[in-house]
């Protein structure tokens, strides 16, 4: 199969990747905090999918409660056990890091992948740090046509690493958890980043409590729930010898005292209760933003949705997405994702007030750049 493995070229966007593994113009390093910087901090945000009034009191308040610690070093073995208890997993199948983004490092690093395969588009943090490892990553694009769904036979025999996002940033497309364990095999390993899954009601297609996949590895984070993207916490599920691999080439003492303590906090019982209720809001905001972007013809969405965000495509959308900053609010970009390209914008879900401002503020700029 050629270096550019895929369900169907994409119909849209820059080319794939040559064989030596070049980048093909996509910038891997783009993400959606970059629309909101500085300045930019003003504008209503729908870049970043981190939900918005949090972290919450209690949690802040467990946060800073571990401050009067920072003296000694970290010890992670409570916030271990916590997730553990969690996923109803073994401690020894749990690796804290410092975010999901550390867990991409470590994996690049420590999985001696010959052929590592990564499905697009996707979150592209796991295909830059493969490439940073000295990797050359084949791609699995997948396309528009279908839904931006996998089709497993796409996914080369000869891959020994496979990464898939579920539900899938950008695409927030949630896969099957049956089609996801279905591409396990003996000597692969499969990392399945399931970052958003706590947004999703019922964390149904999860595959964070299986110890029953061989090669299974799978990352959470808990940054984007809870509003602790700047505390850097998140944690891997995976065999024990894939863990102790990763916490070989894991600096010592990764994660910090004030992220242990959120991890531990999150895990809990009334936590976990409040993160459904917040999935089922999640839900309801987002049908009322598709409902609305419905109304804009030019306006076609990705769908069916499942995770805190939309993929969005209409003409024009590069000078859109400055108009509406001049409107007052930001937007994520699509062409730095492989499988994408220009017309394509992503748009976190938020309350049903600021979707109806927002809409407004899409239809003036549909007007004027496409007039």
């Amino acid at each position: 199969m050629p270096a550019d493995a895929s369900a169907g070229r994409p119909a849209h966007g820059p080319a794939a990747p040559s064989a030596e593994g070049e980048p093909a113009g996509f910038d891997l390093r783009h993400h959606g905090d970059a629309e909101v910087r500085g300045a930019d901090a003003a504008l209503t945000d729908l870049a970043v999918n981190v939900r918005t009034g949090t972290p919450p009191d209690w949690l802040k308040a467990r946060i800073a409660a571990s401050l009067d610690g920072l003296a000694a070093y970290p010890d992670g073995r409570a916030a271990q056990d916590a997730v553990a208890v969690r996923h109803g997993l073994p401690a020894g199948r749990v690796l804290l890091t410092a975010g999901a983004a550390e867990a991409f490092v470590l994996l690049a690093r420590a999985i001696p992948a010959r052929c590592p395969v990564v499905v697009h588009p996707q979150f592209t943090e796991p295909e830059a740090a493969l490439r940073d490892a000295g990797h050359t990553v084949r791609r699995v694009v997948l396309e528009e046509r279908d839904g931006f769904r996998l089709a497993p036979e796409a996914v080369p025999d000869e891959a020994d690493l496979v990464v898939i996002g579920n539900p899938t940033n950008p695409t927030s497309v949630l896969h099957p958890a049956d089609t996801l364990a279905g591409l396990a095999r003996p000597g692969r390993t499969l990392v399945v980043d399931e970052a958003f899954m706590d947004a999703v009601p019922g964390e149904r297609e999860s595959l964070a409590d299986r110890a029953d996949v061989p090669g299974l590895v799978v990352l959470r984070s808990l940054t984007k729930t809870w509003g602790l993207a700047g505390l850097r916490i998140g944690y891997v599920l995976a065999e024990p010898d894939t863990i102790t691999a990763l916490e070989r080439v894991q600096p010592l003492w990764p994660v910090s005292s004030p992220a242990l303590a959120a991890a531990e906090a999150c895990c809990t019982p009334s936590a976990l209760a409040e993160a459904a209720r917040a999935a089922e809001r999640t839900a309801a905001d987002r049908a009322h933003l598709t409902e609305r972007l419905a109304e804009l013809t030019e306006v076609r969405v990705c769908g069916p949705a499942a995770g805190p965000f939309v993929l969005i495509r209409l003409p024009g959308a590069a000078a859109i997405r400055t108009r509406l900053r001049d409107l007052g609010f930001a937007v994520r970009r699509g062409d730095t994702f492989p499988g994408l390209g220009p017309d394509w914008l992503r748009l976190a879900v938020r309350d049903r007030a600021t979707t109806d401002r927002f809409v407004i503020a899409l239809a003036k700029a549909l007007a004027e750049v496409t007039a």
